[in-house]
């Protein structure tokens, strides 16, 4: 095994979680690089953005499923809520400062666990409640604890937009409607399509 490989090998991810007695496994190939730690993490299952909007394939349209007013002139606009194969779900979006000055990311985005945390600003805070079924979803976390989110957020100068994503262990596919909930900002109630 080269030395080469081992180091994407230990890129990798793979997130495991427990809901209610059920073990659920994700996995994701993370890509390789050496300036990860200058841009905000993306999805392996979502393209690179390069200014353009996604395409209808990636879940996304034009109308968002909820625009979501935060602390420090943020808005949150969720796009897609896609239920995936592989028993996850992955919540899609744009985080905009809509005020006229900069915005500093909240450190409570990243919620209160320890583990999140200490692997820097994220959406980590983010949840999926299922009422119907009375069961609350956390983001999902590779093997070092890291979530399966957007990381590294910046500070937004006026008007600028910067795409996200979380990824959250699927609620039964009876549950197509969620609320959505991120410290700070309002309940949403969300479709997961899929």
């Amino acid at each position: 095994m080269s030395i080469r490989f081992a180091a994407q090998a230990r890129r990798g991810l793979v997130a495991l979680t427990v809901s209610t007695g059920l073990a659920l496994g994700v996995a994701a190939c993370g890509g390789g690089g050496g300036d990860d730690a200058k841009k905000p993490e993306t999805s392996a299952s979502s393209s690179k953005s390069d200014g353009s909007k996604p395409s209808a394939q990636e879940g996304q349209s034009d109308e968002p499923l909820a625009e979501l007013k935060g602390p420090n002139g943020l808005l949150l606009q969720i796009t897609a809520a896609t239920r995936d194969s592989g028993g996850f779900v992955t919540v899609s979006g744009n985080l905009k400062n809509d005020s006229g000055s900069k915005a500093v990311i909240p450190s409570n985005l990243s919620g209160n666990e320890t583990e999140i945390i200490k692997n820097g600003s994220s959406l980590g805070g983010a949840t999926l409640v299922d009422s119907k079924g009375k069961k609350r979803y956390y983001v999902l976390r590779d093997t070092d604890g890291r979530p399966l989110t957007t990381t590294g957020l910046p500070t937004l100068k006026p008007g600028e937009t910067l795409p996200v994503f979380m990824q959250f262990p699927s609620p039964p596919t009876t549950a197509s409607e969620v609320n959505f909930q991120l410290p700070g900002f309002p309940t949403a109630t969300i479709q997961i399509s899929g």
